[in-house]
């Protein structure tokens, strides 16, 4: 970092040198070095004295956007205004005004220069856009606007100031959240009671969630207890809720036992008060993911639970379900987070319970392929991998992974089948099959560890296995470069991925057997017309491997589509000789090897259809 930075310097030094001799030479410097519009860079960083040159002798504008990185995100369709304002550069944000900079230019997000300021913070950059005419009602793309985010960030003196300009107290994002929502998530007292000085109101988001409930959220208790002297701001029931929900951040973002007994014991209190009507807690479902645990209803099994921090853990799950729903993000995240706590105990069933429940859930509200799926996949995988080594460091035989993974890899071959349903619905032109290739991978990966120490055959277990491999294999869903899953097995992203145990490979002659068994296609052609025997060269598989493929049908003389065959694809032509090749050169694969070397495709017109495919693979 600082040999860049001593190049940068030196680099603007030799431009202002430039600049003295030739204006026009400048200008073309910045741009080609750049590969962007030329003021970007150096309002980005504060050149105020090459900014101020550019502009009035090389004629530069002071509008066009580009690209420019902060906190290492790349913000596309910055003006050189956003820029300054977003450095916190005042003196270039003055100049860049007085020559015509647009107050109310945009990024790609919709972000303004104004908002840029608000981010971090710049109070005197807000005061003098907003002075000079700077609209502070625009919100980026999720609909947060300046105040929104000056009330997240805590910035007082910047939220009093748009205050005081008539900003929207109660306007709402995209979410349905308001300013009061994001300061009760960042933690400002002091903003929060100018908020309700200034008329804000306790509305709820779509998720319905109310800026109390995000307080609580959040573990912000001096929030809470100011909303709640707010006369006639929330309920009674409100407050309960809130006060229960407090509770279980207590436990899972603090791990204050005593804490979230209190504010429980508290809210026990409240729905039990002798000059008000009892509010009962609804009945709830015993999940099987929690422990079967549930809510507790009265004062002496909350004493107990002191006495089991284990049922205090799972006390505040299903607190956080209740109340925030399966569709909130942290009752998400504080599911997926217990789980991997256990796991590390090396408590896995009680993990992978957890994470299917967070399966389940997603799966039912998510779109397919969505990344936080995938990513819950993954660390179940993780698991799994975790599973197998604990039982080869150890004597004692541990739980096999073979009902819950198998329970996992379903839930995963649904991925692709919905993922793949959907982005058939999409153009060809914009279809992205990143995540679709991710999901195949997983399902990979499960498979290997499932067929690792295949179940016996004739087993309920064996039989429910090769359904669902079959099920995948049903689905002919391609990732990238049209790679189905013959190819993607071959993968070397996907080498040397898996448990420590000495008998794992990956691939393995298990798997290979059961996806070929159940109906995967050894001729298949990819995007550059490899099939899986020239993906199975150029990845270095083993001669097993190899001949698995072979005598299921792969033809070893295959051309793709610049005319390499598996011979002429591996690195080591030991491997080709390994598998005894001229088993499996066939008197018709030489016939298709003549006709094509000496017609080319023009013999194909009279080729008679169900053998063209066989010559052209020749």
């Amino acid at each position: 970092m600082e040999r860049f930075l001593k190049i940068y310097r030196n680099y603007i030094l030799e431009l202002q040198k430039i600049q003295q001799q030739n204006p026009q030479l400048m200008l073309t410097l910045c741009m080609n070095i750049h590969k962007r519009p030329t003021l970007i860079p150096f309002c980005r960083y504060g050149h105020y004295d090459v900014v101020k040159y550019l502009i009035e002798r090389c004629g530069a504008d002071v509008n066009l956007p580009g690209v420019v990185v902060f906190d290492d995100k790349e913000i596309e369709d910055a003006s050189p205004l956003w820029c300054a304002a977003a450095a916190g550069h005042l003196d270039l944000v003055m100049l860049l005004v007085k020559y015509g900079a647009k107050l109310n230019s945009t990024t790609k997000t919709y972000s303004t220069p104004l908002r840029a300021a608000c981010f971090d913070g710049y109070y005197e950059i807000v005061k003098y856009l907003v002075t000079q005419g700077a609209d502070i009602e625009i919100a980026n793309r999720y609909g947060h606007t300046s105040l929104m985010i000056a009330c997240y960030k805590g910035h007082t003196k910047i939220v009093k100031f748009l205050l005081d300009r008539k900003a929207q107290v109660n306007r709402k994002s995209e979410s349905g959240g308001t300013a009061l929502h994001d300061c009760a998530e960042g933690g400002s007292l002091e903003i929060a009671k100018m908020l309700i000085e200034h008329g804000a109101r306790m509305c709820v988001d779509s998720g319905g969630v109310s800026p109390l409930l995000a307080a609580a959220v959040a573990g912000h208790k001096h929030i809470y207890e100011y909303f709640i002297s707010v006369p006639n701001l929330v309920s009674r029931q409100e407050r309960i809720d809130a006060l229960e929900l407090l509770g279980a951040t207590y436990v899972d973002k603090k791990e204050d036992m005593m804490g979230a007994f209190d504010l429980w014991k508290r809210a026990m209190d409240e729905r039990y008060r002798d000059d008000c009507p009892v509010l009962h807690k609804p009945p709830s479902t015993a999940i099987a993911a929690y422990n079967f645990a549930q809510e507790v209803t009265d004062a002496d099994t909350l004493d107990e639970l002191l006495n089991d921090p284990d049922q205090m853990r799972m006390q505040a799950l299903v607190i956080r379900e209740r109340i925030l729903g399966l569709g909130h993000p942290d009752t998400i995240y504080y599911i997926r987070r217990r789980g991997a706590i256990y796991g590390d105990g090396g408590i896995f069933d009680r993990c992978i319970k957890l994470w299917n429940h967070a399966l389940d859930s997603k799966q039912s509200i998510l779109n397919p392929l969505n990344e936080t799926t995938l990513n819950t996949l993954l660390c179940c995988i993780q698991i799994f991998n975790s599973m197998i080594d604990r039982q080869l460091g150890s004597d004692r035989i541990g739980p096999s992974i073979q009902r819950e993974g198998l329970t996992v890899f379903k839930k995963t071959v649904l991925q692709v089948k919905l993922g793949k349903q959907m982005l058939d619905t999409v153009p060809s032109c914009e279809r992205n099959v990143t995540h679709l290739n991710e999901a195949l991978m997983i399902a990979l990966r499960l498979a290997s560890l499932l067929t690792h120490e295949m179940p016996e055959e004739g087993t309920e277990m064996h039989k429910s296995l090769f359904v669902a491999i079959h099920e995948l294999v049903r689905i002919k869903a391609k990732g990238t470069n049209d790679s189905d899953l013959m190819h993607l097995i071959f993968s070397r992203h996907m080498v040397g991925i898996g448990p420590k145990s000495p008998t794992y490979r990956f691939p393995s002659p298990q798997l290979l057997k059961a996806l070929i068994k159940t109906g995967a296609d050894v001729t298949a052609k990819d995007k550059f017309g490899d099939t899986p025997l020239h993906k199975a060269a150029t990845s270095d598989a083993p001669s097993d491997l190899i001949t698995i493929l072979l005598d299921a049908g792969a033809h070893i003389d295959a051309v793709n589509k610049i005319g390499r065959t598996f011979e002429s694809s591996v690195k080591d032509k030991r491997q080709y000789e390994s598998v005894y090749p001229v088993r499996y050169i066939t008197l018709s694969c030489l016939a298709a090897r003549v006709i094509r070397k000496m017609y080319n495709d023009t013999i194909l017109d009279f080729v008679p259809n169900h053998l063209r495919n066989f010559v052209q693979m020749h």
